[in-house]
């Protein structure tokens, strides 16, 4: 019987990457969501609509998917909203994931995987960032994430939940048949920004720091494609099957790229120059922010398949062109 998968948050960008991932896996998925943030048409499995931390949505969910494993990627996740709305961030992120793990447990189900970010470690103290430094995030945002992540530690460690934690790193790009990919509201990411300033959809983008001590000036980061990700949640899922407890683990290629190469990656990608307002930095924004991500790879058999910035923003671009929603 093929293992069976609530994907919390599965209507979402990465969520739905993973569900599509899954299902090619031949697993049974569900998708539990909300839709505020998240799409319907991104989902083509089962959907129970439901706020993450609502307790008795969650025990529906769970008793009708009798999930073998859950995936959770529900979150908020705008470093500036964060830093305007707080009380928001700390309600969806820890008090969704905390009422996500007692219902868990609640219904006997031991397996979780949980989608967390690099943001938990704040400003770093060194590149390629491993999972030994420091966790000092900067926003309510990366806070918000790092108190989840020590609610699941918590209830690994005292309650017998096995907990896999991904930190992410930038998140990019798209299914390479055009089929899915990102559409947010409002869209806060580069690659993305940069292909619709570069296809006339939207003003010139807003290019933040030229003066870093980087290269050619602009802030370095590691982008990893959307389907990478949802390997390395499949890889997590058979290690908690496999009967492991779990553990913490940075996603990303190993490899920074600047504002600079992602605009020359676009402009190749579209045939169109991007246009550009040069700005001042913005505050908190490290110059250097891309993972090592060797213990993934050591202990999981991970690799990235899009390890070129430009194949990963090729998909991106042939989404933009013709997005489904």
């Amino acid at each position: 019987m093929a293992e069976r998968v609530l994907v919390v948050g599965g209507a979402g960008y990465i969520g739905s990457h993973c569900v599509r991932a899954l299902v090619s896996a031949g697993k049974d998925v569900v998708v539990f969501d909300d839709l505020s943030t998240g799409h319907a048409a991104a989902v083509e499995v089962p959907l129970i609509r439901g706020d993450v931390r609502d307790h008795g949505a969650l025990r529906t969910a769970l008793a009708l998917s009798r999930p073998d494993a859950v995936m959770h990627f529900a979150a908020k996740a705008l470093v500036g909203e964060s830093v305007a709305h707080p009380v928001r961030y700390f309600d969806t992120n820890v008090g969704g994931t905390a009422a996500l793990a007692l219902t868990m447990l609640e219904a006997g189900v031991r397996r979780l995987v949980f989608s967390s970010t690099c943001a938990v470690y704040g400003q770093p103290e060194r590149c390629p960032l491993d999972e030994r430094q420091d966790k000092r995030p900067l926003s309510p945002y990366g806070q918000s994430k790092r108190m989840a992540e020590e609610v699941l530690e918590g209830a690994r460690a005292q309650e017998g939940l096995q907990v896999a934690i991904l930190r992410y790193f930038n998140a990019a790009g798209a299914m390479p048949d055009g089929s899915l990919g990102e559409s947010h509201q409002p869209e806060t990411h580069l690659i993305p920004l940069a292909i619709d300033a570069a296809l006339g959809r939207r003003p010139p983008l807003r290019l933040f720091g030229e003066d870093y001590p980087t290269p050619d000036g602009t802030c370095v980061r590691d982008y990893v494609h959307v389907l990478d990700l949802a390997s390395a949640h499949i890889a997590c899922l058979q290690r908690l099957m496999d009967g492991d407890a779990g553990d913490a683990w940075n996603v990303g290629t190993g490899r920074g790229s600047s504002n600079r190469e992602v605009l020359s990656a676009v402009e190749r990608a579209t045939g169109a120059a991007v246009p550009v307002i040069p700005e001042g930095r913005r505050a908190g924004d490290p110059a250097e922010l891309w993972a090592d991500p060797q213990r993934l790879c050591a202990e999981l058999g991970w690799r990235p398949a899009f390890a070129d910035l430009n194949d990963i923003v090729s998909t991106a671009a042939r989404w933009a062109r013709s997005p489904r929603f």
